[in-house]
């Protein structure tokens, strides 16, 4: 089968043949249709300290992906040959204490597709099939290969209720845009995303934030001040993993405001602790997505709402065939797009 693999431990990544994947007992197989480029894949392929330190090579990359199941193992109910599914990308161990308690997006030997064992940019990738996520036949198979960010969003975005709020989102990635239909979506009275790219404020006022703002020529408190608020925002996201950014969302948030941070720093940075101390300020880490509440929301999401589904989807701005994956990885990496989608089909 195709397969893009890292060979080697150094940059630079090849679409190589490499043997189909073995289907175990509680495995199973599934043909890739599309598989989505993620911020991970680009760390892989450049080959910077994260991922010298994380991966094994020879490693099949990529764990955003949407298929037909091919074959399933002789001990597996509930998933058949022929569904379509997207797959859930954290496989956990079952048996530590965070798992035993029904907590495994907190399991401590997380295991990710595509990092620590072969990935989903190829013809073929096998998952437990505790980690397949079937889904409706007519979904349109684009989407179905973002749900794996569109978790990370909906994990961040529906920590606390948004009904009202005035919510702030600092990263317009696409996990940040999909938060912001999600805000939207949600109730926010309120939603303002900030970022240094204007084309992808551009996705976000298209996917329902009221103001945008661009870090490089305007700060938060312009928003406050466009919007007439008074008191700061009550909710923010911080997608960004940027300094400036974390520092600007402490300085304009609402005593006893509400951070949830999926944004990962490229390195260590320092926090006013005394203003989200003297303003009661919740801090938050997220990573991934709740095993399985997350995929249940965002899938109830797109299928009972036109508009937030139109939402998501404009977020997908760029598709290429999987030939194609030096182009589709430039053009991620240039910031000038949405989420890339490759096409393996």
């Amino acid at each position: 089968m195709r397969a893009l693999t890292k060979l080697n431990a150094g940059p630079g990544l090849e679409l190589v043949e490499r043997p189909e994947p073995t289907c175990g007992p509680t495995d199973v197989m599934i043909r890739v249709l599309r598989a989505g480029l993620c911020g991970t894949d680009l760390h892989l392929q450049q080959w910077d300290d994260w991922a010298a330190a994380t991966v094994r090579p020879p490693l099949v990359i990529g764990h955003e992906f949407y298929g037909e199941v091919v074959e399933v193992g002789a001990e597996v109910t509930g998933v058949e040959v022929g569904d379509r599914a997207s797959g859930e990308g954290h496989i956990v161990c079952g048996r530590c204490r965070n798992c035993r308690a029904g907590r495994r997006h907190l399991c401590i030997r997380t295991q990710g597709i595509g990092v620590n064992r072969d990935g989903a940019f190829a013809d073929l990738v096998v998952i437990p099939a505790s980690n397949v996520w079937v889904q409706p036949p007519s979904l349109d198979p684009d989407l179905g290969a973002v749900f794996d960010p569109l978790g990370n969003a909906t994990h961040t975005a529906l920590q606390w209720p948004m009904v009202g709020e005035d919510v702030v989102i600092t990263g317009a990635g696409p996990i940040g845009v999909m938060a912001a239909a999600i805000a939207r979506h949600a109730g926010a009275r309120y939603v303002v995303v900030s970022d240094a790219s204007d084309y992808r404020l551009g996705l976000a006022h298209s996917a329902g934030a009221d103001v945008t703002v661009n870090v490089t020529r305007e700060s938060l408190a312009d928003a406050q001040r466009q919007l007439g608020m008074k008191e700061g925002f009550d909710i923010g996201l911080e997608m960004s993993g940027a300094a400036p950014a974390v520092t600007d969302l402490i300085a304009n948030m609402n005593h006893g405001g509400r951070i949830a941070l999926l944004g990962l720093p490229h390195q260590p940075y320092e926090l006013d602790w005394g203003k989200v101390i003297t303003h009661m300020i919740t801090l938050r880490g997220i990573y991934g997505r709740e095993m399985y509440d997350t995929w249940y929301a965002m899938s109830q999401m797109i299928a009972t709402s036109e508009v937030f589904r139109a939402a998501v989807t404009q977020v997908i701005t760029h598709r290429f065939p999987a030939e194609q994956w030096e182009q589709a990885f430039a053009t991620a990496r240039s910031g000038q797009c949405g989420k890339v989608v490759l096409d393996w089909s």
